[in-house]
């Protein structure tokens, strides 16, 4: 059965669809050695496809693993400031992957990854209504108003913030603990919204992802979700090769 070139693509794990729609209207794809121009040009599957030049491995079935991002790497696969990347302390025995949305330099947690760039385009939709659930350890004098504003709804910067549900877990003195619960996952969103409270973050720390949870996990550490539990948990948004 043929399919987009783009989608074949994002299931080989080097991008998702997007990504890979961009590539091509940059004249940058081949397949057969001749030069697609079209994001709606369609494949088999046996041809060769390549990406300025380097061979596409065959789309394998769809994987993923949970991962415990440590504070001080960056979420990308080449860092132009030379920092050390999530992707670079992966095992080396892992396949190319790529992340369902980001953790920043200093944030640490759960980070999902996937082999297949068109399931980790999906995965982060707000559309699909999955929560993140992170663990904040702030400095500042907790301000109820401000914290009942951040429940509501707020716009900061012309940019505008679903509510989020906070927590207090632990409050002593000047330094507190928070569960914070987010359904959009905007970049920084739980930092902006801490400053917006006169709040500053001390510790970020993603605990859950969706149906994913951090649990027990070590930094550093990575664990495949195995197929049955694959299809449980993402059903129909579970893409089989």
């Amino acid at each position: 059965m043929s399919e987009r070139i783009a989608k074949f693509i994002a299931r080989s794990g080097v991008c998702s669809r997007r990504k890979a729609e961009e590539l091509i209207l940059q004249q940058r794809v081949t397949v057969n050695g001749e030069t697609v121009i079209s994001p709606a040009f369609n494949i088999e599957g046996n041809e060769v496809v390549k990406i300025d030049g380097e061979k596409l491995a065959q789309a394998e079935q769809t994987r993923v693993w949970l991962y415990y991002k440590p504070v001080g790497l960056v979420t990308t696969h080449k860092d132009d400031k030379g920092r050390p990347t999530v992707f670079e302390n992966l095992p080396e025995n892992m396949p190319r992957v790529i992340s369902v949305g980001r953790l920043d330099l200093n944030s640490e947690g759960l980070l999902i990854l996937t082999n297949n760039g068109d399931l980790s385009r999906k995965l982060e939709l707000p559309e699909n209504g999955w929560s993140r659930r992170y663990k904040v350890k702030v400095h500042g004098k907790i301000v109820k108003s401000k914290i009942e504003e951040l429940e509501k709804g707020v716009t900061i910067e012309g940019i505008k913030y679903a509510p989020a549900k906070i927590e207090t877990d632990v409050e002593k003195g000047s330094n507190s603990w928070f569960t914070i619960t987010l359904k959009e996952g905007k970049n920084r969103e739980v930092r902006n919204l801490m400053k917006y409270a006169g709040l500053d973050v001390a510790r970020l720390i993603r605990i859950s992802y969706g149906p994913f949870q951090l649990g027990n996990m070590k930094k550093g550490e990575v664990r495949e979700v195995n197929n049955k539990t694959l299809k449980e948990q993402l059903g129909s948004k579970f893409i089989t090769n």
